[in-house]
């Protein structure tokens, strides 16, 4: 089983350039959710939303080709894909020649399905992520979209704690449920192996008891000196309001800055609904 230790991350990596589907890393989902109490089927549903900022490959005459790309990978996956080893991946497609981009879309599509469910104990249930490359003549229309909602960062709160406490999570009982969606710009954490901060927005989708505001907010400021990755920060904290919040309906949705080329959005949902459109906000 692969550990976030055995991956080059905070190491000297060798970057090859010519196509190589052995550089991806997975990594299984379930030891983390175990630590935030997911003992077999989570209580959500959703996708990890990844953009690739850096995607180039030649033509058959020689000539490089550049591309967005956009990738879809549902959270029931067994796997995540450790993000140094995407990035190295997606670099060994840039001195390797295809046919056309359909060719380098389903290439992408077959390697990182079979990365995120690699080992999967029911291959019956296996689902292929999603891709969407865009060329150089729709980057013009590639939007740019704060997360909607309420912004929490408006209250003047005092901040004293810098590492998850689910405690600061309370709500109002009684009353009537309320739905609302709250924002926040301050969510910072660090990667799980070598510290580095990882910087995202993160909007809070629920109807419930109301969920008391300043709280919510020294909560998410808690996660500053956490060390997890991405997709494990957002599922920490879905956990622990659904937990301690009890709503009826909950939906997190992080969008976090790119690093070395690459974004991730996971989103988390306790009811089935459409994704988000992946569009990034100022800071991607």
């Amino acid at each position: 089983m692969n550990t976030p230790e055995q991956s080059q991350l905070g190491k000297a990596s060798a970057y090859q350039d010519h196509y190589d589907a052995s550089l991806l890393f997975p990594i299984p989902r379930a030891g983390k959710r175990a630590e935030i109490g997911i003992d077999g089927v989570a209580p959500f549903f959703g996708a990890d939303m990844w953009t690739a900022f850096e995607l180039s490959w030649l033509n058959l005459r020689g000539k490089p080709q550049v591309a967005l790309a956009h990738f879809t990978v549902p959270c029931e996956s067994v796997n995540i894909v450790e993000s140094k080893s995407f990035k190295l991946y997606l670099n060994s497609f840039n001195n390797t020649p295809f046919a056309d981009a359909n060719a380098v879309r389903e290439r992408l599509r077959a390697d990182i399905t079979e990365a995120v469910w690699r080992n999967a104990p029911d291959p019956a249930r296996v689902a292929s992520i999603g891709v969407t490359l865009v060329g150089p003549e729709q980057f013009d229309r590639e939007p740019i979209h704060e997360l909607d909602g309420l912004n929490l960062d408006r209250l003047d709160i005092e901040c004293t704690r810098y590492t998850p406490a689910p405690d600061l999570l309370t709500v109002t009982p009684g009353e009537a449920p309320v739905s609302e969606v709250l924002t926040s710009n301050l969510l910072k954490s660090n990667c799980l192996v070598t510290g580095q901060p990882d910087w995202g927005s993160v909007q809070i989708s629920y109807t419930g008891d109301q969920i008391e505001q300043g709280g919510l907010l020294q909560y998410l400021v808690s996660f500053r000196n956490h060390n997890e990755f991405h997709e494990q920060c957002v599922e920490r904290i879905f956990m622990d309001i659904w937990t301690r919040c009890k709503p009826l309906k909950l939906a997190v949705y992080a969008r976090y800055t790119r690093r070395g080329g690459l974004d991730i959005n996971p989103f988390r949902t306790s009811h089935p609904q459409r994704l988000p459109a992946n569009v990034r906000t100022a800071r991607q």
